[in-house]
């Protein structure tokens, strides 16, 4: 054993630790159970994504060796913008949006965390309930005297964007205090002592740390994890579709599952040490694993994701699903709610192109794509390939089912009838 703390082991053998601050410090100071530490989530969406899934599955292993985390919404900091290797600006939210936003960053969370009153349970705040409530200049007085701007400039975060001659304004300049004193808040509130973040966080995260020690004289740490990315260094978590949502309301819980049974072969076993429960020595044996059975070892990965982000009792549905895309299932699909389907209204059921199809379903992004896909005779309906001037036409009887697959990996239901 590495580390006095389980946490960091485990942690480190997964390959969830990028960089920290005082590791040693902090080793000591988690030997003890039930201690805060927190993550800060903007929610400028409804749902969260793939590329959260590192950090979140951080604080699932921090709440497993009996810690608290702490989810910190960043109700207030969403206003504002963070500037971390962002080359744009984010759009400025209404309060009804971001609440709304709020809502579903909770529902995506539920699955993965236990949340409550126990000596490790997860607990949830906004930080619009203090930074909507500052003063501006006691907050100078108080709070700007310990940042120094040319550090602040020389962090890569904001370098970056600096040498790049993109435009960082000053309203997002002031995130990096404001995140820090997320933290000073958090250690006054909670005792927290432990900011966990993604690699492009480390400048925001130190500025807390030296926040604290210069204004309370105390230590507290900074965690970074590993951004997500392949094997060749691309980020992971987009699709032909866009990102691949955790929340079921925005990809089904059978694109889900396909997008981790289709990873590449070089980030399974990666993928397997971060995002499943099964035991490191277990994974271990699964690294020797070459060729045709890795598609065994995919297939387990999408599975466990899956069970938790969408709950194990999804599964048989999804297999089913599966089986039945490639042919090799019996019974009725239309009634799998795992399996993506484009309903043929009543009124359009006399003839509806193919084209239009791919793009109102989300299986190609634009026109252009969807032709291209077809131009290529990578679009199917039933096996057989179909040309771009296809079109499905009033034959489609009620309860009858066209199956449409765009390449191997993409499969579709045309059904008759309102969506259910």
């Amino acid at each position: 054993m590495k580390y006095k703390s389980s946490f960091l082991n485990e942690a480190e053998a997964r390959g969830f630790f990028y960089q920290s601050t005082n590791l040693e410090a902090m080793d000591e100071f988690l030997v003890a159970k039930g201690k805060f530490g927190y993550l800060g989530i903007d929610v400028t969406a409804k749902s969260l994504h793939v590329g959260h899934l590192i950090p979140i599955f951080l604080l699932r292993l921090f709440q497993k060796h009996g810690h608290r985390p702490i989810v910190l919404a960043g109700g207030g900091t969403t206003k504002i913008g963070d500037p971390s290797f962002k080359n744009t600006t984010r759009p400025i939210l209404t309060d009804a949006e971001i609440a709304e936003n709020m809502k579903g960053v909770k529902s995506c969370l539920l699955p993965f965390l236990r949340f409550g009153d126990g000596d490790s349970d997860a607990v949830m705040v906004n930080n619009a309930d203090w930074l909507d409530e500052l003063a501006y200049i006691p907050f100078l007085r108080d709070i700007g005297k310990y940042f120094s701007v040319n550090r602040m400039i020389g962090f890569e975060s904001v370098k970056a964007k600096l040498d790049a001659n993109d435009s960082l304004s000053f309203l997002e300049f002031n995130y990096m205090a404001l995140q820090a004193y997320d933290f000073y808040k958090l250690y006054l509130d909670k005792g927290c002592c432990i900011q966990f973040g993604g690699q492009d966080q480390w400048g925001n995260i130190v500025f807390g740390v030296e926040l604290i020690r210069k204004k309370l004289g105390k230590e507290v740490f900074g965690f970074t994890n590993p951004l997500l990315t392949t094997s060749g260094g691309q980020k992971m978590g987009k699709t032909a579709k866009g990102a691949v949502w955790l929340s079921k309301d925005f990809l089904s819980a059978y694109d889900f599952w396909q997008y981790w049974r289709n990873v590449d072969d070089a980030d399974v076993i990666k993928l397997m040490y971060l995002f499943t429960d099964i035991e490191i020595g277990e994974i271990k044996k699964m690294e020797s694993i070459r060729g045709q059975e890795l598609n065994e070892i995919k297939k387990i990965l999408a599975d466990e994701v899956t069970a938790v982000a969408h709950g194990r009792d999804s599964l048989d549905e999804i297999h089913r699903a599966a089986s039945g895309v490639f042919g090799n299932s019996e019974g009725d699909l239309s009634e799998l709610t795992s399996i993506p389907k484009y309903f043929l209204k009543n009124e359009n059921c006399e003839s509806v192109s193919v084209t239009d199809i791919l793009v109102e379903s989300n299986m190609c992004v634009s026109r252009s794509d969807a032709k291209r896909l077809l131009r290529s005779n990578a679009v199917c309906i039933d096996g057989e390939v179909v040309a771009e001037d296809y079109k499905i036409s009033a034959n489609l009887k009620s309860g009858e089912m066209l199956k449409l697959s765009c390449g191997k990996k993409k499969h579709l239901l045309i059904l008759r009838g309102e969506s259910k």
